[in-house]
């Protein structure tokens, strides 16, 4: 391959004339002209990888903006569903509180209820414990009396 160099030092013999031999300076052109045109062809080559290097570049970039985006979206959602999760979390707490203390409740409710039911036998108990006294000491003094008689 010529380089801007060769071209420079490039001596053509010169002929009777002054003037440089015809046949060494076409054979020169043909040379320049065949390395020129595969420079040129290979550049334009070059350049048409360079746009399409760019265009996919171009391409790259959009589908990256497209995965940040979806990527915030993603975690976006995630927080959202993370924040209803806690909110359902703490609602199922919060009625379970409520559920237990109205079984207290009503558990206290019947143990105040029973030991209402209790007291009352007791009593009717000691009603009963002394009306039957009451029964056997006049039965006593019946006997003592029936006793005395005879």
């Amino acid at each position: 391959m010529i380089t801007p160099l060769d071209i420079e030092n490039k001596k053509f013999a010169k002929q009777m004339m002054n003037g440089y031999s015809v046949e060494e300076v076409d054979d020169f052109l043909d040379e320049l002209a065949v390395d020129y045109s595969k420079n040129y062809k290979e550049l334009s080559e070059l350049r048409a990888k360079v746009d399409e290097l760019n265009n996919s570049l171009v391409q790259y970039k959009s589908i990256e903006g497209t995965l940040q985006n979806t990527l915030v979206m993603a975690q976006s959602t995630a927080e959202d569903v993370k924040n209803v999760a806690k909110k359902q979390a703490d609602q199922i707490i919060e009625d379970a509180k409520m559920n237990a203390q109205k079984a207290l409740d009503t558990i206290e409710q019947e143990t105040i209820m029973k030991q209402r039911e209790l007291d009352d036998i007791k009593k009717q108990f000691d009603i009963y414990k002394a009306k039957m006294e009451s029964l056997l000491i006049s039965q006593l003094e019946l006997l003592k009396d029936l006793n005395k008689e005879e």
